[in-house]
C-alpha cells in the first residue's frame, strides 16, 4: 500500500471522540481547510443540500448545552452545526457524509473532535435563527485536544460483515 493511504488509514483508525479541548483558537485558514473538506463531500444528485453554522461565541455555545453528556461543548473553541435542507430526500446524508470528510480532516490537522447527536433540534433551531424547512442533522466540536483517549473496543469484521445477503 502506498504511503499516503498509509497515512489516511492511520488517521481514520487512530481519531478518538475529544471532549477535552485547550482553550487555543483555531487559525482560520485551519478552520478553513477543515470546512472545505466538508465542501468537498460528494451529495446525492450534486444538491449540495448543507449548510454549516460555525459558532465560535461562549454564551450561544453553553446555550447548545442540553444535558450532562454535551457539556464539553463549552470547553470547544468551535461548534459546527450540520444542518440539511430537508426539502432534498438525501440531505440527512449528505450532511453525514460532509460533517465526517471534517472530522478526518481535522484529525488529520492535528484537531480533535466529537460527533453530538445529542440535542433539542427546536431549541438549536430557534437559537442559531435556523429556517423551519432546515433540519438540524448533527453537531460536532472541534479543537486542540487536551486529551488522548485510549482505542474502544470494536466488533469483528466477522460480526458486521455479510456477504451476498445478510443470513
Amino acid at each position: 500500500m502506498a504511503s499516503c493511504a498509509q497515512k489516511l488509514l492511520e488517521i481514520i483508525y487512530n481519531r478518538r471522540s475529544i471532549r477535552k479541548y485547550h482553550r487555543k483558537p483555531i487559525p482560520d485558514d485551519v478552520l478553513k481547510a477543515i470546512l472545505e473538506a466538508g465542501r468537498q463531500a460528494p451529495s446525492a444528485r450534486n444538491l449540495q443540500p448543507y449548510c454549516f453554522i460555525i459558532v465560535r461565541d461562549q454564551e450561544l455555545k453553553k446555550r447548545l448545552i442540553f444535558s450532562e453528556w454535551n457539556r464539553f461543548i463549552e470547553e470547544a473553541p468551535v461548534v459546527i452545526v450540520g444542518c440539511g435542507d430537508s426539502r432534498a430526500k438525501w440531505a440527512v446524508v449528505d450532511v453525514a457524509i460532509a460533517l465526517q470528510n471534517m472530522v478526518i480532516a481535522a484529525e488529520a490537522l492535528g484537531l480533535g473532535t466529537c460527533w453530538i447527536g445529542h440535542f433539542i433540534e427546536e431549541e438549536v433551531k430557534k437559537l442559531l435563527r435556523i429556517p423551519e424547512h432546515i433540519k438540524v442533522v448533527a453537531m460536532i466540536t472541534l479543537g486542540y485536544p487536551a486529551e488522548k483517549p485510549g482505542p474502544r473496543p470494536k466488533k469483528s469484521l466477522e460480526e458486521l460483515i455479510r456477504y451476498e445477503t445478510y443470513e
